[in-house]
C-alpha cells in the first residue's frame, strides 16, 4: 500500500481506516517516503503502527533523497542528508528500524560509494534492514549492484520504479537488469496516474485541475501527455476484459502488472477506503494466456532499432524474449 496521499489527500481518520482495511485484506507491505506530505504520511504511519500490536507482521519501506529544508545537508544521498534522514524517520514512524531503506532518486553530486557506504553502515548498526532503490536508469542501477557486491557493503534488493500497462519502459534495461541480480520490483502508478480505472473520455477533456494535472510541466501523468491514440486502445482493451470477467478496468491492469516479471508487490494508491477496497479486488481476478496476449499486444512500448533490432538481428536473446512476451513490439526508430 502507498502512503503518498496520507495528510495530503487523505487526513488521518481516513489513512487509518484504509491501513485497517489493508490490513484485514491480508495486505503487509507498507510504503511511505519522508518527503510525502512533508513527514506527515510517515507520522500518521507511525501513530498507526503504534496501536497495532501485530507490528512485526508489517514490512516498512520508507525513502529518503529529496529536500526536507533549505539547508546544504536538506537534500541529497550524501553521509550527511541520509544519516540524519534515516534517524528523523524513524522518529517519525515510532520505530526502532527501517524494514527497508530506499534511495528515492540517483544523485549526481555525491559519489555513489558514499552512498552505498552510508547505507551499509545503517544496515551493520540495525537502523535499517534492506536497501532498495527508486527512479534509477539502467546503468545507474546496474553500477549500484555491482558496487554493493564487489566492496560486500549491503546488497540492493528491491527498485521501486513507474510500470504500468501505459509506461512499460523500464522493460528495455530495467527489468532484466532485475531478474538478473534477483532484485524485486515494486511498481508505483500501476493505474497511470488514474488513467487505467476508466475514468477519463475520450470524447471529453477534463475540466479544472486533476490529481494527475492538466499542465504537461507538472509530470509525467499530465493529461495532456497521456491523452493519445496507443492509451485509449489500451483503456479499451482492459474495458473489455474487465466486462467479460464481470470486474473494474482497474482490477484488470492490476493483475496485468501482478503477473509481470520480477515484480514482487504492486504499490496501491488510494485517497478512501472504497477505492482501496476496489485495487485490492485485482487480488481475485486471473487473467488468461490470450487476453494476457492481448493486453500485451495493445500495449506494445515499441523499442528502438538500436541496440535492441541489431542484436536481434545477429541472433542474440531479445529484451522481448527474455521478460517471455509473447507479442514483440513494433521498432520506434531508426
Amino acid at each position: 500500500m502507498g502512503t503518498m496521499t496520507f495528510g495530503a489527500e487523505s487526513d488521518e481518520a481516513t489513512s487509518h481506516a484504509m491501513l485497517d482495511h489493508f490490513a484485514q485484506a491480508g495486505g503487509t507491505l507498507i510504503d511511505t517516503a519522508d518527503v510525502y506530505a512533508s513527514g506527515a504520511s510517515e507520522e500518521i504511519l507511525g501513530r498507526w503502527l503504534a496501536k497495532r500490536s501485530e507490528r512485526d507482521r508489517f514490512v516498512v519501506a520508507t525513502k529518503g533523497r529529496f529536500a526536507m529544508g533549505d539547508g546544504p545537508n536538506d537534500r541529497g544521498a550524501s553521509r550527511a542528508h541520509l544519516t540524519g534522514a534515516v534517524d528523523a524517520s524513524l522518529r517519525r514512524l515510532q520505530a526502532d528500524a527501517i524494514d527497508l531503506y530506499q534511495i528515492h532518486c540517483w544523485d549526481p553530486l555525491t559519489p555513489l560509494e558514499e552512498t552505498l557506504e552510508t547505507l551499509d553502515d545503517m544496515v551493520r548498526r540495525g537502523k535499517v534492514r534492506y536497501v532498495g532503490l527508486s527512479n534509477f536508469a539502467g546503468y545507474q542501477l546496474a553500477r549500484a549492484v555491482t558496487t554493493a557486491r564487489l566492496r560486500d557493503w549491503a546488497p540492493i534488493v528491491s527498485l521501486q520504479a513507474q510500470y504500468s500497462l501505459l509506461d512499460r519502459s523500464i522493460e528495455w534495461e530495467l527489468v532484466p537488469e532485475c531478474l538478473d541480480d534477483g532484485l524485486g520490483i515494486l511498481p508505483w502508478s500501476p493505474l497511470g496516474g488514474g488513467w487505467l480505472t476508466g475514468k477519463y473520455s475520450r470524447q471529453e477533456r477534463p475540466e479544472g485541475a486533476t490529481r494527475l494535472g492538466e499542465d504537461p510541466t507538472r509530470g509525467l501523468e499530465a493529461y495532456d501527455l497521456r491523452d493519445t491514440e496507443r492509451t485509449w486502445r489500451v483503456i479499451e482493451a482492459c474495458r473489455e476484459v474487465a466486462e467479460n470477467k464481470g470486474v473494474s478496468i482497474a482490477s484488470v491492469a492490476l493483475a496485468w502488472l501482478r503477473e509481470r516479471p520480477a515484480v514482487s508487490s504492486v504499490i496501491l494508491g488510494a485517497r478512501t477506503v472504497e477505492q482501496l477496497d476496489q485495487n485490492l479486488s485485482a487480488a481475485d481476478v486471473e487473467l488468461t494466456t490470450d487476453e494476457r496476449t492481448g493486453l500485451d499486444r495493445v500495449s506494445a512500448p515499441g523499442y528502438p532499432l538500436y541496440p535492441y533490432g541489431f542484436l536481434e538481428r545477429y541472433g542474440q536473446e531479445t529484451v522481448w524474449e527474455r521478460l517471455g512476451t509473447r507479442t514483440e513490439p513494433p521498432p520506434i526508430g531508426v
